[in-house]
């Protein structure tokens, strides 16, 4: 295990962490490119953009989880001062589950379909802090109980399929919760969730941040719970970061074009009725390689002749009123002012599902959730 100066900010540095996928006769695919982040202990960081653009396999590189076969792996990922690429798989099995957790995106594939939901749960407390398999048991049904399973001791003895979708990702919810990890990375935590058990787990994802410190890195299409949830929010396009800065400077003002047009796509409560949507041009395969220029060109209405030719590189942008954190990947950003009127200088609503905002209504749902999540 290769241990390095522990860094006394980050909990998680990543560093130009590139994935490629090779396949015979065929050009390769470089998924993620180049991608460097930190992230603090406490603190919630997003991920964002539209399917394909490089989140999900950004989280399984750290995670150590792509397979060796036809993928190359480089750069630097380092975890309390140990670097993750590279090492052993049964030094990261320790590791996974205990000090670094993940909810995947699929529950139905990620659950073993012939172990029953009670044996998947002890499985991790058993393993990482030799817990005896009654209290195991015991802290399983109250695991389930917290992400809003009913009659959760009785349910320990079923299997996945004995469940709904929607309570299969409780499930997963609750088995990456049970160490208390350091580092918990959700892949689309509540994209199968209704409106009310989103609230609950977004509420418990809070929860863990504030009462451990754990930091927390929220993969998602919804802008609403980006919004809602993230301190920093990085805006990935074609397996690059376009687009950094902190929640409040980047859907007050958003610089990129891709990010102007992933906000002004998102219908909004606060505009009127029969709003055209402006949805943005083309699909995620229209792109071109980074090497060639941006990779958004071909869809940005922005394009200009500098565009093309040498790739523009992730810059700070000139603070114009108080220091910032705001970086850019663009050499013909939109502007400042017209930013603004994009998306609206009001704080966004919180789009907990289908378009509903958090109310007065999901109070009493939100304290259930602060309930369950309490020790």
């Amino acid at each position: 295990m290769t241990l390095l100066p522990r860094d006394p900010v980050n909990l998680l540095s990543v560093r130009d962490l590139e994935v490629v996928f090779t396949r015979r006769g065929r050009r390769p695919v470089r998924a993620v490119d180049g991608v460097s982040f930190d992230v603090r202990a406490g603190q919630t960081l997003g991920l964002v953009g539209e399917s394909g653009c490089g989140k999900s396999v950004t989280s399984l590189a750290i995670l150590g989880l792509l397979p060796k076969r036809g993928v190359q792996v480089s750069g630097s990922v380092v975890l309390e001062g140990r670097e993750l690429l590279g090492l052993p798989q049964d030094e990261l099995r320790d590791m996974r589950g205990r000090d670094i957790a993940m909810i995947f995106q699929d529950p139905l594939s990620s659950l073993n379909p012939v172990l029953t939901i009670g044996r998947q749960i002890t499985e991790v407390l058993e393993r990482h802090f030799g817990t005896s398999p009654r209290d195991a048991r015991t802290e399983a049904a109250r695991l389930l109980d917290m992400v809003g399973i009913p009659g959760a001791a009785r349910r320990l003895d079923d299997y996945p399929h004995q469940f709904s979708g929607g309570m299969r990702q409780r499930v997963m919810i609750a088995s990456a919760l049970a160490c208390k990890p350091k580092l918990l990375i959700a892949d689309e935590p509540t994209t199968a969730l209704d409106v009310t058990i989103q609230a609950q787990i977004l509420e418990l994802l809070k929860a863990l941040v504030v009462d451990s410190q754990a930091a927390l890195i929220m993969i998602t299409h919804d802008l609403g719970v980006v919004a809602g949830l993230c301190e920093k929010v990085h805006v990935m396009y074609a397996g690059r970061i376009v687009e950094s800065a902190d929640r409040r400077e980047l859907f007050g003002s958003p610089r990129h074009p891709y990010t102007a047009g992933l906000l002004a796509s998102v219908p909004r409560l606060d505009q009127e009725r029969g709003t055209p949507l402006r949805p943005i041009a083309g699909s995620p395969r229209d792109t071109i390689p980074w090497v060639d220029g941006c990779a958004f060109s071909p869809r940005c209405p922005n394009r200009i002749d500098l565009c093309l030719g040498a790739p523009p590189a992730l810059a700070p942008i000139a603070a114009e009123v108080a220091p910032s954190s705001h970086e850019l990947r663009c050499v013909n950003p939109v502007p400042a002012p017209v930013a603004a009127v994009v998306t609206s200088r009001r704080r966004p609503p919180v789009r907990l599902a289908s378009g509903t905002r958090a109310t007065r209504a999901t109070k009493p749902v939100k304290q259930a959730a602060r309930k369950r999540a309490k020790p």
